[in-house]
C-alpha cells in the first residue's frame, strides 16, 4: 500500500473518531499509531530482546527495556501519587493465576514470536503467522478472562501498589534499584560462557554476534525512550496504564456474545459494572481496542515503505505457532497483562504483580526458546 493512501485513511480514521466518538480516542488512536511506528520501525521486540539474551548473550534488547521502564516509572509514579483520583495503576494480585499464567506466556511468546504488542504490530507489517495468530490470541483472552475466577480461587492475595504503600519518592527509588539488579543480572547472564551459544543462533551473522555480544544499542535504547513518553501519554489521555490484552478478550467477548454463545450477566468477570458496560457500548470507547488499533495501523504505514519478507513455514510449524497464540491469549489474561500491561504498565507504576511476571515470565522464555530452536522456527 503507497503511504499517501495510507497516510489520508489514517487522517481520516482520526476525523472520524474525533468527531463521531470523542476526541479522547482519537488522540489515544494517534498514540497507538507512534507505539506502532515505534515498534516496527525499531523492531523493538520484548520477545527478541529476551530470546537475543538468553541465545546470543546479547543485553541490548534488554537494556532498552530497563530505558523504557526508568523513563516511564520516573514520570508515572509521581503523576500516580499526585493524582489519585484521576489516574489508576496497574494492579494485579499475586496469586497462583498470575504465576502459571506468566510462566505459560513466557514458553509461548518465543514459539510464537511476539507478546501481545509484537502480535499487534508484525500483523500490521503483514507477516502472516503473527495475522492467524491474532484471532486466536482474542480466542483464548477471552476464554482466560471467562475462567478467571476459577483460578484465582487456587490463592490469591491482594493487589500490592508501592505509590499507595510507600509514597511516590520510595517508589521511584525501589523501582530504580530493582532495574538496576535485573541490568546487572542481564549483564552477568551475557558473561557467562557458553560454548553453545554460537552453533545454536540461527544464521551466520547471528552466530557472529553470540560470538561477541553486545551489552547496549542506542537505536533501541531511543526507540525505548520514545515508547516510555507514549506509555505515560497514553496513562495521562485514559486515565488508566497501556494495555493490550484486555481488548483482545473484550473483542472475544463481543462476538460470543452476539453470536448467543456466551452470558455475561453469569460470568464473574464480564458481570462486573465495568466489563459489563464495556460490552454494552461500541468498541470504539474501549481505550485499550483503540490503541490496539493505532499500533497496527503504525506498523503497517512503516510496512508500506518496506514490507518484510515472509519465511516459509511447514504445516507443524503453522499448527505449533497458532496453539501458541492461542495460549499465548489465555495466559496473559490469567496474568494479568503481557509485556506490555503486566511488565511495562505494572512495574513503571509501580506493582508487586508486574516484578512477579518478568520472573516468571523469564523462566517460561527459558524453556520457550529450546521448543522454537527444536521445532526450526
Amino acid at each position: 500500500m503507497l503511504r499517501l493512501p495510507l497516510t489520508l485513511l489514517i487522517t481520516a480514521s482520526f476525523l472520524a473518531l474525533a468527531w463521531f466518538v470523542s476526541l479522547r480516542q482519537s488522540l489515544l488512536f494517534l498514540i497507538g499509531i507512534g507505539m506502532g511506528g515505534i515498534l516496527a520501525g525499531a523492531r523493538f521486540g520484548f520477545t527478541t530482546g529476551w530470546r537475543r539474551l538468553i541465545e546470543q548473550r546479547d543485553t541490548s534488547g534488554v537494556m532498552a527495556q530497563i530505558v523504557l521502564l526508568a523513563v516511564a516509572a520516573v514520570i508515572s509514579i509521581p503523576l500516580l501519587a499526585y493524582f489519585p483520583n484521576d489516574l489508576m495503576a496497574a494492579l494485579g494480585p499475586p496469586s497462583v493465576s498470575l504465576l502459571v499464567g506468566a510462566f505459560v506466556f513466557g514458553i509461548a511468546m518465543q514459539v510464537a514470536d511476539g507478546c501481545g504488542s509484537g502480535t499487534l504490530y508484525k500483523a500490521g507489517l503483514g507477516i502472516p503467522l503473527n495475522m492467524a495468530i491474532l484471532p486466536m490470541f482474542a480466542l483464548g483472552s477471552f476464554l482466560g478472562s471467562a475462567h478467571l475466577s476459577h483460578w484465582l480461587s487456587l490463592g490469591a492475595i491482594q493487589p500490592v501498589g508501592m505509590v499507595d504503600s510507600l509514597g511516590a519518592l520510595p517508589a521511584v527509588l525501589l523501582t530504580f534499584a530493582g532495574l538496576a539488579i535485573a541490568g546487572l543480572l542481564a549483564y552477568g547472564w551475557s558473561k557467562r560462557k557458553t560454548p553453545d551459544a554460537a552453533a545454536a543462533a540461527p544464521s551466520p551473522q547471528a552466530r557472529k554476534n553470540a560470538a561477541a555480544p553486545r551489552w547496549f544499542n542506542r537505536r533501541l535504547a531511543i526507540a525505548g525512550i520514545g515508547l516510555a513518553l507514549l506509555a505515560v501519554l497514553n496513562l495521562v489521555v485514559a486515565g488508566q496504564p497501556w494495555g493490550v490484552v484486555y481488548g483482545f478478550g473484550l473483542w472475544g467477548a463481543k462476538l460470543a456474545t452476539a453470536a448467543g454463545l456466551f452470558d455475561p450477566t453469569t460470568n464473574a468477570f464480564w458481570s462486573q459494572p465495568g466489563n459489563l458496560h464495556a460490552l454494552e457500548q461500541t468498541v470504539f470507547l474501549d481505550v485499550t481496542t483503540i490503541t490496539n488499533i493505532g499500533i497496527m495501523a503504525g506498523a503497517l504505514w512503516i510496512a508500506a515503505r518496506k514490507a518484510p519478507g515472509a519465511s516459509r513455514m511447514t504445516g507443524q510449524q503453522w499448527l505449533i505457532g497458532i496453539i501458541a497464540g492461542f495460549l499465548l491469549g489465555y495466559s496473559s489474561r490469567l496474568a494479568f497483562g503481557c509485556n506490555v500491561g503486566a511488565m511495562v504498565s505494572g512495574i513503571s507504576t509501580g506493582s508487586l504483580h508486574g516484578w512477579i511476571w518478568v520472573v516468571m515470565a523469564f523462566a517460561g522464555s527459558l524453556i520457550g526458546v529450546r521448543l522454537r530452536r527444536r521445532y526450526g522456527f
